[in-house]
């Protein structure tokens, strides 16, 4: 068995896979690299998985299926993984050598002790494109470095600081148990990919080493965020998915306090990424659109509406008026600044 399977999901991704399958290639026999072709017809991206997949027959598979979006790649990563680990690294993005393999190292020897490890995260970088200085996002105020841990060990989660998909490598069984299949068609799942397992998790470890390499700057990207907008519909869609998630299973999450205070936390923030996305296409329909929203949350859990509405992001995205957007819109573009959102 391989210690970790890594998917790629690809779609006409030519000018950027190569320098992604090039980083994991590092990690030799350990590893398993599922190259995912999405329904790919106008590039190279079909024959260069093809090309790795005969280059390094033990290392990488080329999985070739009909176009279903990014979700539906991570699905048919997971369905064929077949390591102890999975991880998902996009196809314009890329690892760092020298962490990579202390993470594999790490993998190694968690795998034999006598606790299932089921979460480990590590650190990521922000490469935006123009900006010399490049922000880490690391946990090391957060969670317990070097050593296994539960989610009663760990810190409060400031605001706009979440575990996401560029800093976690799951268990695989745990992903193939708890069930999740991510929606086809759909942008923005990877907030469901990091939010839907949680439950399930139960011990983690966190590697304080910078990871996982974020590129942004492309102008269709999905995270630009006047793409954000013209796909505004699918960014809601994932948010009503959380919201239903969320209360759905409340009483099973809610006995794990701290647990449940971070997965709120983080509908909170993605209730304001919406709110504002809406706000800053700023027609009617838009703002019909965020009201639908707010409503649809108070309609599944009142009790998590009015926390999320009287709070300071809540309140913030919910003032009345063309000032009231205007400050949303002004406070959205400080977390856009610090965090580096879009």
């Amino acid at each position: 068995m391989k210690l970790l399977s890594i998917a790629i999901p690809c779609f006409n991704s030519e000018n950027y896979m190569r320098k992604c399958v090039e980083s994991l290639l590092a990690g030799g026999e350990q590893v398993e690299i599922l190259i995912v072709d999405d329904g790919s017809a106008k590039d190279r991206t079909a024959e260069i998985a093809d090309e790795y997949a005969a280059n390094y027959p033990s290392i990488v598979k080329a999985i070739h299926k009909e176009n279903g979006g990014h979700g539906s790649a991570v699905n048919a990563g997971i369905a064929n993984a077949t390591g102890l680990y999975f991880k998902v690294v996009d196809s314009d993005d890329w690892v760092k050598k020298e962490a990579y393999l202390e993470i594999l190292k790490k993998l190694e020897e968690l795998a034999g002790g006598d606790t299932v490890l089921d979460m480990l995260i590590s650190n990521f970088v922000y490469e935006k494109e123009g900006e010399k200085r490049k922000k880490v996002m690391h946990y090391r105020h957060i969670l317990p470095r070097d050593e296994m841990f539960t989610w009663k060990d760990c810190h409060y989660f400031m605001k706009g600081h979440y575990i996401l998909m560029h800093s976690v490598i799951f268990r695989t069984r745990l992903l193939k148990d708890c069930g999740l299949q991510l929606p086809e068609h759909t942008f923005y799942v990877d907030n469901l990919y990091v939010f839907e397992p949680l439950p399930y998790v139960k011990n983690m470890y966190y590697l304080d080493v910078n990871f996982y390499r974020y590129y942004i700057g492309r102008e269709d990207q999905s995270v630009n965020e006047s793409v954000m907008i013209g796909r505004i519909d699918q960014q809601l869609k994932v948010n009503r998915l959380m919201i239903d998630y969320l209360s759905e299973r409340k009483m099973e999450i809610i006995r794990n306090k701290r647990m449940y205070q971070y997965m709120r936390n983080y509908l909170e923030i993605i209730m304001t990424v919406s709110s504002v996305l809406l706000i800053r296409s700023g027609t009617e329909e838009h703002l019909e659109m965020k009201k639908d929203l707010w409503k649809y949350l108070k309609s599944k859990d009142k009790g998590l509406y009015f926390y999320m509405r009287h709070g300071i992001m809540g309140g913030t995205m919910n003032l009345p008026g063309r000032s009231g957007r205007k400050i949303s819109v002004d406070a959205y573009r400080i977390c856009q600044k610090i965090f580096k959102f879009n």
